[in-house]
């Protein structure tokens, strides 16, 4: 296995930057995931990394080589794309095995290449199935196989669940975290769903515009996200944002009295004081509410979403962001009106620029 670097790499497609100067180096063995909206540019920085597109500027490395100009097919990688693209006419073995014949790879070592796969897989049964008698996931599986087989020093993963089922999604996600600790391999993956990304990262890298907004542990971006962005991107259900105005300070916290909710306010943990009549952005989780308290603020339940061992609460659901409230309870709550407050210095402040205030 090898690590990646990434430096000052930009991709350029005409007059439109999709990369901006990303920067950023991949430990040996570990698992990363690229992660954002829909364009921006996580998968072009992966197909970067596999030589599928070409750098407009900036220097790629696996391990100690720069591989700006080396093919794709000799960088030491190997991809797993949404389409599971196995040949329809040839069995599980001959699809794990097809590229190792082709490039005239000893038999003997080929067939030790796809018994190790398919064992690592749980794919051993059905070596001798066409893709056919596969379920989704099973062919899932055959796809990553063909990539271990290759016994690259990277293995590059582009949204590779997003054609299965939600059961499905979970059971692969399991896989995939099970064959990252067992292969002890460098992976990179691109995925828009940030529950994966939260799941399987040992490190998060959120894009937004072609730029790296962040890079941290999973609970590092939830609890200590950079900016709003970060914050509104990372966590599900997604934070609640208000807008307020700072008011005193005392001991560590800023108080924050919160635009359009009568009397609430917010105490917020922070190191420096702001002045008073500062506008600025307020973030609270879900399961950072509780019920009554001296400043909180009303709400009627429009809609609970009951998942057993957490409920949603949503208010204001015809607004384009509904408030969401976690309740660990069973109780009923749809049509309450209740008051709510935010748990003391567990909100998180944001200026008008969208960044941190910490």
């Amino acid at each position: 296995m090898a690590s990646v670097s990434i430096n000052q790499v930009t991709k350029q497609f005409g007059a439109v930057s999709v990369i901006r100067g990303a920067n950023l180096h991949v430990e040996d063995g570990e698992l990363v995931v690229f992660v954002g909206p829909s364009g921006c540019g996580k998968s072009t920085l992966l197909r970067m990394i596999a030589g599928l597109e070409d750098i407009s500027s900036g220097d790629i490395h696996i391990g100690d080589t720069m591989v700006n100009d080396i093919e794709p097919g000799d960088r030491g990688v190997a991809m797993v794309f949404q389409s599971y693209a196995l040949y329809p006419h040839m069995s599980v073995q001959q699809n794990m095995s097809f590229g190792l014949r082709m490039n005239g790879n000893e038999k003997a070592d080929t067939e030790r290449r796809v018994q190790t796969a398919a064992k690592v897989l749980q794919l051993k049964p059905l070596l001798a199935r066409l893709p056919k008698q596969l379920s989704g996931g099973q062919r899932q599986r055959v796809a990553i196989g063909r990539a271990i087989v290759r016994e690259p020093q990277v293995f590059l993963f582009d949204e590779p669940l997003s054609n299965l089922d939600a059961e499905l999604r979970v059971q692969m996600r399991v896989e995939i975290a099970r064959l990252h600790k067992e292969l002890q391999a460098t992976m990179i993956y691109v995925t828009h769903d940030q529950t994966e990304a939260m799941t399987l990262a040992d490190r998060i890298v959120v894009l937004r515009d072609g730029l790296i907004e962040q890079v941290g542990s999973p609970l590092e971006l939830y609890h200590n996200p950079a900016n709003a962005f970060v914050a509104g991107f990372i966590g599900s259900p997604r934070i609640n944002f208000f807008t307020g105005v700072a008011t005193e300070y005392a001991e560590g916290h800023q108080l924050v009295q919160l635009s359009g909710r009568g009397s609430a306010v917010a105490k917020v943990a922070t190191t420096e004081a702001l002045p008073s009549g500062t506008l600025i952005k307020v973030g609270v989780r879900p399961e950072h509410f509780e019920i009554g308290g001296a400043c909180g603020f009303p709400i009627k339940v429009d809609v609970v979403e009951q998942l057993g061992s957490v409920s949603y609460l949503y208010a204001d659901t015809t607004s384009e962001y509904p408030l969401i409230v976690a309740r660990q309870d069973d109780g009923d709550h749809r049509s309450d009106e209740l008051t709510i407050s935010i748990r003391a210095g567990k909100a998180l402040l944001f200026g008008a620029d969208g960044n941190r205030l910490r």
